[in-house]
């Protein structure tokens, strides 16, 4: 199949942009996820890509096929949402061949391809059950089933495990990424959970306000975040606001050595990750004297939440470090140059 490309797509509900106008390039065989908070714009996005809303403004192709008019019956997309929608009084794999039968299929053909739908997601025995006797995790994979019977050009999901509990939540992603991988289906994500993004995605698209923020891959999302918006939102971030001086940036009383591009007097954010800051013993450049408030013990990593005088630290070490650290110590936290970011400081 080939690329999916937005061109100047803006959506408009009276007064209220929800969605700017967007460019965006969605690779064939590639999984994309939309991420973002609650209402940033992700859903509507992906409501216009599956034809169920209309752009105010912008072009929709599909290779060199303009489909922006072309209604979401015949852009032949296979969609799964929040609310699975499917029938209780219908047994699994009658729920699967439902839109082929619809189409015209056959009933014994539609019922054979369902089955064989079914291996695919690993529910091969599963066909004569009803919904009501599946977990949340099967009836997902159920409803993925019934998406793909259409054999669609892209697949669309908009936050499709946010019913599921946590541990089933990071099962299943794992699950539908191995499958998207096996199939190569283009296929567009919505989601507001970062660690779903990162886990599944060949590139994330950070949204907010409407607007497009940052377009990377996962790596490059974290750590290299185009703005402090994405720092925020993408895992945790110590931030600072100063102000810039030739070389550096002043933070309270302190004069932490970064070069960046901005002229002198600028208000800024200097950010670092709470795994790339470090609990040192010698005095050095960009040293912090603090002191450890509370450890938080996650088993694979510890946190340590530090209070200085340019506001509170978190610095963050493997959980087989072997050192003993504890409320009351006194430290020098140390933020390296390399790890750094610096922010243009926007008012709220």
């Amino acid at each position: 199949m080939p690329d999916l490309i937005l061109s100047g797509v803006s959506k408009s509900f009276g007064s209220t942009r929800a969605v700017e106008p967007t460019d965006l390039t969605f690779a064939e065989g590639q999984l994309t996820a939309l991420l973002g908070p609650s209402g940033c714009g992700k859903t509507t996005l992906l409501r216009m890509i599956a034809g169920l809303e209309d752009p105010t403004r912008g072009t929709i192709r599909l290779g060199d096929a303009d489909i922006t008019a072309l209604p979401a019956h015949k852009r032949k997309f296979g969609m799964v949402f929040q609310s699975f929608a499917l029938f209780p009084h219908y047994t699994v794999r009658e729920n699967v061949a439902y839109s082929l039968t619809i189409g015209g299929m056959a009933k014994p053909a539609a019922l054979e391809k369902a089955q064989s739908l079914l291996e695919t997601v690993q529910l091969s025995g599963f066909g004569d059950r009803r919904i009501g006797e599946l977990s949340g995790g099967q009836r997902q994979r159920v409803a993925i089933a019934r998406a793909l019977a259409q054999e669609p050009k892209v697949f669309l999901l908009d936050e499709p495990m946010s019913a599921l509990d946590a541990k089933l939540r990071e099962e299943m992603q794992v699950e539908l990424r191995l499958l998207q991988q096996r199939l190569k289906i283009t296929t567009i994500v919505v989601t507001h959970d970062q660690r779903e993004a990162m886990t599944m995605a060949d590139t994330i698209v950070v949204m907010s306000n409407g607007r497009v923020e940052q377009v990377a891959p996962p790596r490059d999302i974290y750590h290299k975040p185009a703005n402090a918006f994405v720092a925020d939102f993408i895992g945790k971030a110590n931030f600072f606001d100063g102000v810039y001086q030739k070389g550096g940036v002043k933070i309270g009383n302190h004069a932490v050595d970064i070069p960046a591009n901005f002229a002198p007097g600028s208000p800024v954010r200097l950010a670092i990750r709470p795994e790339s800051a470090c609990i040192v013993t010698e005095p050095g450049q960009n040293c912090i004297a603090a002191e450890i408030s509370f450890v938080r013990d996650l088993g694979p990593v510890k946190e340590y939440h530090l209070k200085s005088d340019i506001g509170p630290l978190i610095v963050e070490y493997a959980g087989t470090d072997g050192v003993q650290r504890v409320a009351g110590d006194k430290a020098l936290v140390h933020l390296p140059v390399g790890a750094l970011r610096v922010y243009p400081r926007v008012a709220a």
